[in-house]
């Protein structure tokens, strides 16, 4: 059987079980694409700032990590065909606490929330981690002699995902005039968070009775030591070092990217419209790979892209505008297109023996530092950044639109802007009221309401000359923060350059076959021999 003119000596069922893998990969992508559409909302009925925000999405990452590390060093024992049978169950879990969020808000308030989101997102991850630690390993035990491409092409169901969650959010936001004037409420935010149970319905039904090898590690009677032992090889190390930063720049940055551009162009809807259009094209560039990998080895598409990625966060850091946002935005999606699947790849051929472990062990490192790292870190530069630019620009406004609490990121401090406050603030109140109007009708009482009701009696005198500079901070604090998220990739840039350099000091660089003992230019490997 062939695929792209390639004849791979593929299992009966290899291209069922990659597109099965596909689609798993595509569900995370939904669900994480589409909580990126919805964060505005949670922030504005729950009073969230931005930095619980990425505490909440960064959960969800750290909780990946975590089962990909884990499940990689059972996966072989336990079987592929459970594990995706136990994330299949795991991510209808995920929907039902997720979707009773409004009902803890109700009865605990904004902790409640809190918590309910957040363990809603951790067990959604717990689902996406089983399936990562499966379908990775398992598409390079079914096509061992091209790699690169087909991790590419599996995780060509990423960007599918974000693109399939980000045109519904597009469709399903909230609609306003050029004077900011409200004319159509968005979609209910559980209604399009539900939309990620359709792809895992799919690929529950594509794996029914299918069969699953073990990785060719295990098939070849490498034992579980053996395995582990690759993780302490020096360029795995060094390898576990740069997928860490990897997971930061990508993943991490993608929690945000959307929120952030649409702000700098003035509109939620073209925020999305711009990450759809760059999940799109990381889609199509994704099965590509193949070829240019075959001309410039995976290193060289690695350091291509980490320069590309620099480029163009640091643009639009930069940006003013809807054509500079395009323009930068389309850099940064071809500079982060190859990053994760061909690092998983490098690992996978460098490290045969490693089998499950050795490719799990990277993209739970990698996840780990998008939800410890990332998510939380993008989102503090930005309360950082913002309330700093407001206190500067009015104290008077910033203390009327400050969070109550103050928030913390590593050994950092700051108070950032509330959420809710910042988005009766954009509207003008007309939420606000419509709820108010709501609970009058059911003649009940919501506290969390009624305190927000009654700070904006006294607020929105002022919000006329308030609103210009809230949104101005808010866009200075997310565009400081890309600013100095484009460090990361300059710094993996310099990583491959000498990993390239070391490599062709020693022979260059080539793929390790399992029977191989000793091989030119593998000695920084030898954990692994």
């Amino acid at each position: 059987m062939s695929h792209g003119g390639i004849d791979n000596g593929a299992a009966p069922n290899a291209y069922r079980l990659l597109w099965a893998g596909f689609m798993a990969i595509l569900a995370a992508g939904v669900g994480y694409s589409v909580r990126g559409g919805i964060l505005g909302q949670w922030a504005q009925q729950f009073g969230f700032t931005m930095t619980e925000l990425g505490t909440i999405t960064g959960g969800g990452l750290t909780g990946f990590g975590v089962v990909i590390i884990i499940t990689s060093l059972v996966a072989d024992k336990i079987g592929y065909g459970k594990l995706m049978a136990m994330a299949f169950v795991l991510h209808f879990i995920s929907a039902v606490l997720t979707l009773a969020t409004p009902a803890a808000f109700a009865a605990g308030g904004k902790d409640a929330a809190f918590n309910c989101l957040f363990w809603g997102m951790f067990i959604f991850a717990i689902g996406n981690g089983l399936c990562e630690a499966v379908v990775n390993p398992l598409t390079a035990t079914l096509f061992p002699k091209n790699k690169a491409h087909f991790l590419n092409i599996l995780h060509a169901g990423w960007p599918a995902g974000l693109v399939c969650g980000g045109l519904a959010s597009a469709f399903m936001a909230g609609k306003v005039d050029e004077s900011g004037t409200v004319i159509s409420a968005p979609v209910d935010w559980k209604i399009q968070m539900s939309l990620f149970l359709i792809p895992v319905i799919l690929y529950g039904i594509m794996l029914l009775g299918q069969k699953f090898p073990k990785s060719e590690a295990a098939s070849a009677g490498v034992t579980l030591g053996q395995m582990i032992g690759t993780v302490f090889a020096p360029l795995m190390i060094v390898l576990l070092i740069i997928h860490a930063m990897v997971g930061y720049v990508e993943l991490g940055t993608d929690s945000w990217i959307a929120k952030i551009t649409g702000s700098i162009m003035g509109s939620p809807a073209k925020g999305l419209a711009l990450f759809v259009y760059t999940s799109l094209l990381m889609f199509a560039l994704r099965f590509v790979a193949g070829p240019i990998v075959h001309k410039i080895s995976p290193l060289g598409l690695l350091f291509v892209s980490s320069v590309l990625g620099a480029i163009g966060l640091t643009m639009l850091g930069n940006a003013d505008g809807l054509m500079l946002c395009v323009v930068a935005a389309t850099i940064y999606a071809c500079g982060k297109t190859f990053l994760w699947p061909t690092m998983l790849a490098v690992a996978s051929e460098r490290f045969p023996k490693g089998g499950a472990v050795a490719i799990g062990m990277l993209g739970g490192v990698g996840m780990l530092s998008a939800g410890l790292l990332g998510g939380p870190a993008i989102g503090f530069k930005q309360d950082f950044f913002a309330s700093h630019n407001l206190q500067e620009t009015s104290k008077v406004t910033y203390d009327r639109y400050k969070a109550a609490n103050e928030n913390t990121f590593m050994s950092f401090k700051v108070v950032g802007l509330d959420g809710a406050k910042v988005g009766v603030l954009e509207d003008g109140g007309k939420e606000l009221a419509r709820v108010d109007e709501l609970l009058k009708s059911q003649k009940s009482e919501d506290k969390n309401h009624a305190d927000l009701a009654a700070w904006w009696d006294t607020a929105k005198v002022t919000a006329a000359e308030d609103k210009p500079l809230v949104m101005d901070a808010g866009i200075e604090g997310g565009k400081k923060a890309l600013q100095l998220t484009a460090y990361v990739p300059m710094t993996m840039a310099v990583f491959y350059l000498l990993l390239i350099a070391y490599f062709r000091a020693t022979g260059g660089y080539k793929q390790v076959h399992i029977e191989e003992e000793n091989v030119p230019g593998t000695d920084l490997g030898t954990a692994e021999s």
